[in-house]
């Protein structure tokens, strides 16, 4: 299999802090917004953005939830092997909050459409955006388009796109790799 770099280090720190101000220009103060970072790819991207936010941009009271969309995915019977479920950690109500969904890759729309439906078990928000690293445009099965992406790559679907964080890979990079 061969992999060709696609984002470095350097490209993602970019996107990180770009993605952070179009956040702040949407949400001013984020009192009536809450970030949810998807189980289990999302949330290293998630804490990114709250790192930035907190310490370079000085947002105060941020909330960070982590969903486990496993058991709302429309797959979740179809697989040969056994799911392995992660923690849903939502410790702030969502009532009419202003909600942001936050992953690594939107690739068919099928995580973003198991998250809507698990977000309902915790209440109604107001609104609900979409935050993405990369965005596989072409490959989407569902009606579903991110609100702010870090990049758009247009893979075919025999192409992975793999994002690694120096917290698991010890490296930040993003890859196109041939199966």
């Amino acid at each position: 299999m061969s992999k060709k770099l696609l984002l470095n280090s350097k490209d993602i720190q970019i996107i990180l802090h770009r993605l952070a101000c179009q956040l702040i220009e949407n949400h001013n103060d984020f009192s009536e917004t809450v970030l949810i970072g998807l189980q289990p790819r999302g949330v290293f991207f998630a804490n990114r953005i709250v790192e930035i936010l907190q310490n370079e941009y000085a947002i105060k009271n941020l909330q960070l939830g982590l969903l486990d969309i496993t058991f709302y995915r429309d797959d979740f019977r179809r697989r040969s092997e056994p799911l392995a479920a992660t923690s849903t950690k939502i410790n702030f109500l969502i009532e009419d909050k202003k909600v942001v969904i936050i992953d690594d890759v939107l690739y068919s729309g099928r995580s973003v459409r198991a998250a809507l439906t698990a977000i309902q078990s915790f209440g109604r928000p107001k609104q609900i955006e979409l935050l993405v690293l990369i965005d596989r445009r072409f490959s989407r099965h569902l009606p579903i388009q991110p609100d702010y992406r870090g990049r758009q790559v247009d893979a075919i679907n025999k192409e992975k796109v793999l994002v690694t964080w120096k917290e698991t890979h010890e490296i930040d990079a993003v890859y196109l790799q041939q199966k």
